[in-house]
């Protein structure tokens, strides 16, 4: 059963391989910020994979600290990268 586990993470790896070429290459910054997104799933997804293989606790922590830090990344872009048109909420 492990090997299936290690075979899900080897495809896993070659997917995050496209993700990365997809955020080098985006059109625009919002592609490339859902492709960084991509990333940090796929990260999460991997070490889960691994933990559960190894029977590793520990990757199931760090599991959790790349989803958060995925979150904080895509909030921080809404925050401060995408324009924000402040006349659209203006009744008059």
């Amino acid at each position: 059963m492990h090997y299936v586990y290690f075979g899900m993470s080897l495809f896993l790896l070659i997917n995050l391989g496209a993700g990365l070429w997809r955020v080098a290459a985006g059109p625009t910054v919002a592609d490339r910020m859902l492709a960084a997104q991509l990333l940090g799933t796929t990260a999460v997804a991997i070490l889960l994979l691994l933990a559960e293989a190894d029977v590793d606790p520990s990757l199931r922590d760090i599991a959790l600290v790349v989803a958060l830090l995925a979150a904080v990344s895509a909030i921080a872009f809404v925050q401060r990268g995408w324009p924000q048109d402040v006349s659209s909420h203006d009744p008059d």
